[in-house]
């Protein structure tokens, strides 16, 4: 049963989406309403739900590991019944899968390799103490965390799996299952033993020990096959791990590590001492060779059955006793040649009874099935007798595998855009596109697929997820940068040139007594891709001995502004005009220091002024005026003596309210004299026809005597 997005498990369980699909169940992303936390839902297939024994024994096996309790154990929270529907809820790893990591990566770092392997050691260390031996230890069943923690899945599960099931689970297992389980026998912590040693195998090889076309041809490589060194597919691996992974996968479980205790302390005196020959060789066996499975065992394996009683084989190699202290005093290099030096001779030893013996049996075993085939064909009418004028030819018999209709075989979406191949595989199937990862490709166009996993053709179930990896296109080349020049480029300058080459730009100051302000003192890094941020330092100029800060002066009048910049200690540069469609009429547009910028005292600050929108400065409006004030009027007679400091201004309402304007500054008269109040061209605010021209009291702010004016439109010269 496939469960959708939005379907809820006992109004509990939101299933978010399918994250992964397996032999027995399929593995869904969950949010639990309960806890508000995010969960992952494993469910039995419906092929096993109905096997009231396997789902009994599933359950059991689900609860004993619901009781572990480990920094690298995927933590079991729930095992639930519902109708038809058995799952377990787990702890969710956000992750990816050691198998997926070793293929990304090809071979490990043997620190690396080691590391991991202590951890997922510890896990099945502890499940071990509980009496839970996991039966499936492999890197699938591996999961490296985000933030680097390693944990370990399905403990508990495996031994769920009985000989009916076998044979759907073994496909991704078998390279990993110890001899005795192949054989179907005894299992117990030394299986896992080996398995972890598989896996390690893998990490640092780049590959197992064993392949071949078949489930049944890699169990009988493990029963039968002496495993090659590691180092024969990476000669970078050092010797200490080399035997460790060797002993862990004796054939007999009497010469593997007793304990995962034992492994674990192996493991981490080869982080200290990777060259060491510390770890124990097991016991010197006879000089005999690896001993051929009989047919009755061979036949136990293909039929999944156990029919005869377990007989021990002797399958493991042969190793060499060397003379005393020889072994331990050779350079690593020259154990590596002693070991393939020796794995060679193994496979020398009695060559032609072997061949012989291995020759007769297949010559044997191909007529069997010849003769079967035929007497079949005949019963099945397979072979039939053509018309008198036809010859007699038997029918071809198709070997190709078929398809149930929970089945679907992967399309190829190789070099197809990210959508299209979404959708291509949605279409066949309702297959789920997952992406793994973007890399870098000179063939690849950006946006497309570089490889898919499974692969074209292959046989998945339906709805289940096709793992893809998109590119990023061609890696883009590193500009060098101190190739430019920038050091004799304005800051501004420099930062325009290198945005046009793609990358981003951040520009800073700094003070700096020998390059001139304004130019470039440094930069970061030296070299950048398209797209990369690089900072630029431009000088500000020598340290300021008696520094102010600018004010802001934007949106003020150009008096309001000439005061501001006295008060801190500045002087007004130069005024200029400039229509504006935002910036009132009169008022400071912009300044030639920005505001809060530090600047020596006595420094001039230019600044623009709005003449107002592009209507407005069409026209000006002028009014003028020709008068005198007597200050006897306000001071009466011996007036000679009494001195006033006056000013003349011109007030106007502007939308709404006052704005005052200096026409004539403060001077001092006294009282027997006449103040001129002579103006022939007064510009008033745009639009405004009327304003006040007042005398003014400096002393008190008191309006001495005001005169009405009126404004005219004038146009502009």
């Amino acid at each position: 049963m496939i469960l959708r997005p939005g379907a809820f498990l006992q109004d509990r369980y939101e299933i978010l989406e399918q994250i992964g699909s397996g032999g027995m169940s399929d593995v869904y992303k969950a949010l639990c309403h309960k806890l508000n936390r995010p969960v992952a839902i494993k469910v039995l297939k419906e092929e096993f739900s109905s096997d009231s024994g396997f789902v009994s024994k599933f359950k059991m096996e689900a609860q004993a590991a619901a009781r572990l309790s480990h920094p690298n154990i995927v933590n079991v929270y729930d095992v639930v019944d519902d109708g038809d529907l058995h799952y377990i809820v787990m702890e969710l790893i956000e992750g990816i899968t050691l198998k997926n990591y070793i293929s990304k990566k090809g071979c490990l770092d043997s620190k690396e390799a080691i590391g991991i392997g202590i951890s997922v050691a510890q896990g099945i260390a502890a499940a071990h103490e509980q009496g839970i031996i996991h039966r499936d230890i492999k890197p699938q069943n591996i999961i490296i965390a985000r933030d680097g923690k390693v944990k370990v899945a399905d403990f508990g599960i495996a031994r769920a799996v009985s000989s009916q099931t076998m044979n759907a689970t073994a496909v991704g297992s078998v390279h990993y299952i110890s001899p005795e389980q192949a054989r179907g026998g005894y299992s117990d912590v030394r299986s896992d033993i080996y398995s972890l040693g598989i896996t390690m195998y893998e990490m640092v090889a780049g590959r197992v020990p064993f392949q071949g076309e078949n489930t049944v041809t890699v169990a009988l490589a493990h029963l039968e096959d002496p495993i090659t060194p590691p180092s024969f597919y990476n000669e970078n691996i050092p010797v200490a791990i080399e035997n460790i992974i060797l002993k862990s996968t004796e054939k007999k479980p009497e010469y593997r590590y007793k304990s995962m205790q034992e492994m674990i302390a192996d493991l981490r005196k080869a982080l200290v001492n990777p060259d060491g020959d510390f770890v124990q060789a097991p016991p010197q066996v006879s000089d005999s060779q690896t001993v051929i499975i009989g047919k009755p065992e061979l036949e136990q394996i293909r039929s999944g059955r156990r029919n005869q009683p377990d007989k021990p084989l002797n399958v493991s190699p042969v190793r060499r006793q060397e003379p005393n202290g020889e072994r331990g005093n050779r350079p690593a290099s020259d154990r590596k040649k002693v070991r393939r030096q020796e794995q060679e001779e193994d496979e020398d030893i009695s060559p032609k009874i072997e061949k012989l013996l291995t020759a007769a049996g297949i010559v044997v075993a191909v007529i069997i099935v010849a003769v079967l085939i035929f007497v079949f064909s005949r019963v099945g009418g397979l072979f039939r007798s053509g018309s008198s004028e036809e010859s007699e030819t038997p029918t071809e018999i198709s070997t190709e595998e078929t398809l149930s209709d929970k089945q679907v075989r992967t399309p190829d979406v190789l070099g197809l855009n990210e959508e299209i191949a979404k959708q291509k595989l949605k279409d066949i199937g309702g297959l789920y596109m997952k992406i793994t990862d973007y890399e870098f490709s000179d063939t690849v166009d950006e946006g497309d697929v570089i490889s898919q996993q499974p692969e074209e053709n292959e046989i998945v179930d339906k709805y289940s997820s096709v793992f893809v990896v998109i590119s990023k296109g061609p890696e883009k080349v590193a500009i060098d940068l101190t190739q430019l020049g920038l050091e004799n480029m304005e800051g501004e300058a420099a930062k325009k040139f290198l945005e046009d080459k793609g990358l981003t730009v951040t520009l800073e100051q700094k003070e700096s007594d020998t390059v001139v302000a304004g130019y470039v003192i440094s930069f970061s890094p030296t070299q950048a891709k398209e797209g990369e941020t690089v900072t630029l330092t431009a000088s500000s100029g020598p340290a300021l001995v008696n520094p102010v800060t600018v004010p802001k002066i934007t949106g003020h009048t150009e008096e309001v502004a000439a005061e501001m910049l006295a008060d801190v200690g500045l002087l007004a540069g130069a005024v200029t005009e400039e229509i504006s469609e935002t910036v009132e009429w009169g008022n400071v547009i912009s300044q030639s220091v920005e505001a809060g910028k530090q600047v020596e005292a006595g420094t001039a600050v230019s600044f623009v002024i709005s003449s107002g929108t592009a209507q407005q400065s069409k026209y000006k409006y002028l009014a003028s005026i020709e008068k005198s004030y007597s200050l006897q009027s306000i001071i009466g007679p011996g007036s000679g003596s009494t001195q006033l400091t006056l000013k003349v201004q011109l007030r106007q309402n502007v939308n709404g309210r006052d704005e005052v304007r200096e026409l004539m500054g403060p001077v001092t008269m006294t009282g027997d004299q006449m103040l001129p109040v002579s103006f022939k061209n007064i510009e008033g605010a745009y639009g405004v026809t009327s304003g006040t021209v007042e005398i003014v009291n400096v002393e008190t702010n008191e309006v001495i005597n005001s005169y009405p004016v009126t404004f005219i439109p004038v146009p502009q010269s």
